[in-house]
C-alpha cells in the first residue's frame, strides 16, 4: 500500500480483515455482524492505543508522507484570489518556494511558502521542495511588498532544508538565507510561520522568523534530520530513529521547549486523511494570531518579535557557575 507507515500496520491489517468479512457477508446469506461488531470494537481501542502514544520516529514518518498536504493545498482551502507571484528580479523564479496576494477573511495577506511535488515529475521541477538562494529571495520581496502595504505576512514551512548543491552555493544559498533572517526580525507587520511538514535547518528558518511560530501536531522542526544527526553522532545513519528520541524535534518537545507558541492539532492518523478538516484547524490557529498580533503596532510587533527570540534557550554568566556574587 503507497504510503503505508510501520508503525500503523496492526490498524491497516485490522481494518482490511473488517473489509473482508463485511464483502464475505454481502456476498452470501451468512450473518457475520457480531463479528464485525467485534473487531470494529477492537480497532477503535488499537487506533486510540497507536494515535494517542506516537513516537517521535512515527511523527517523523508522517511528516514525511508522500500524500501530505503541501502548501498550495492549504491555500486553496484557507484563502480567497490567491495571485501568485513569481521571480525574485535578479536570477529568476524557484518553484520550491510559492508566494503572492490572497485574502483572509476578507483581509488582504501575503501568504509564501515551501512547495514539494505530488508526484516525481512535479517534484524534480519543484526540486523536491528544497529551495535556492532565488526562491528565499523571493520570498524576501513579497515580504518587503507586504509590509509597504501593510499586509500580514503568513509563511508555511515544509522543506527537509535549503538545496545544498554548487549552483546554489555560487548564487549565494547562505546570504541569501542570512539576509531573509536580518529582514524577517525588523518587519512591521503581523508574522505567521506554520510548520506544515519537515522544518529542516536553514532552509526552514529562513521563512521561519515570525511572530508567532505554529506547528502541526505531527510535524517536525530541527537543525538536522535524524539521519543526518545519526550519522554524525553516532556515524550509522540506520540509527535515525533513536536520533529523533534525543533531538526534540516534535511539536510536543519544542512547545515544552518554549520555541513554537502553539501546536495545531490534526485529524488522526495525520493530515493526510482529511486535507478539508485540517485546513479548519489552521484557519482556526490562523485567525487567533492575526486576531491577537492586529492589536499591536509595527514598532510593538519587532518587539515582540525580539523579546520572543531572546527569551528562547538558557545561559548563565560565568560568575553564576562558579558561584561568585
Amino acid at each position: 500500500m503507497v504510503g503505508e507507515l510501520e508503525f500503523e500496520k496492526p490498524i491497516i491489517e485490522l481494518r482490511k480483515k473488517i473489509s473482508e468479512l463485511k464483502d464475505y457477508t454481502n456476498k452470501t446469506d451468512v450473518d457475520l455482524s457480531s463479528e464485525i461488531e467485534k473487531l470494529s470494537a477492537r480497532l477503535e481501542k488499537l487506533e486510540n492505543d497507536i494515535y494517542s502514544n506516537i513516537k517521535p520516529w512515527d511523527r517523523v514518518q508522517i511528516a514525511r508522507h508522500p500524500n501530505r498536504p503541501t502548501t498550495l493545498d492549504y491555500i486553496g482551502y484557507l484563502f480567497d484570489s490567491f495571485m501568485e507571484c513569481h521571480g525574485d528580479r535578479l536570477y529568476g523564479d524557484d518553484e520550491a518556494i510559492v508566494g503572492g496576494i490572497a485574502k483572509f477573511k476578507g483581509v488582504p495577506i501575503t501568504v509564501i511558502g515551501h512547495q514539494r511535488g505530488k508526484d516525481t515529475k512535479e517534484n524534480i521541477r519543484r526540486n523536491f521542495g528544497m529551495p535556492h538562494p532565488e526562491g528565499y529571495r523571493k520570498a524576501l520581496r513579497l515580504m518587503k511588498q507586504a509590509e509597504k502595504f501593510s499586509r500580514p505576512i503568513i509563511c508555511f514551512i515544509d522543506t527537509k532544508g535549503a538545496y545544498p548543491g554548487k549552483a546554489a552555493e555560487e548564487r549565494g544559498q547562505s546570504e541569501a538565507i542570512a539576509r531573509n533572517l536580518f529582514e524577517m526580525a525588523s518587519l512591521s507587520v503581523p508574522v505567521v510561520c506554520i510548520v506544515i511538514g519537515e522544518g529542516g535547518s536553514g532552509g526552514a528558518l529562513a521563512l521561519g522568523v515570525g511572530n508567532h511560530i505554529l506547528m502541526l501536531e505531527n510535524s517536525t522542526y530541527s537543525v538536522i534530520s535524524p539521519e543526518g544527526a545519526a550519522a554524525l553522532l553516532w556515524k550509522d545513519a540506520s540509527q535515525a530513529k533513536r536520533a529523533a528520541e534525543s533531538m526534540k524535534i516534535t511539536a510536543p518537545d519544542l512547545k515544552d521547549l518554549g520555541i513554537i507558541d502553539a501546536i495545531i492539532p490534526e485529524v488522526r492518523g495525520g493530515a493526510h486523511r482529511n486535507v478539508e478538516a485540517q485546513a479548519h484547524e489552521i484557519e482556526m490557529a490562523l485567525f487567533r494570531s492575526l486576531k491577537e498580533l492586529s492589536r499591536l503596532t509595527g514598532a510593538e510587533l519587532k518587539d515582540q518579535r525580539y523579546e520572543k527570540y531572546k527569551a528562547i534557550g538558557e545561559y548563565s554568566f560565568l560568575n553564576d557557575y562558579i558561584g561568585v556574587n
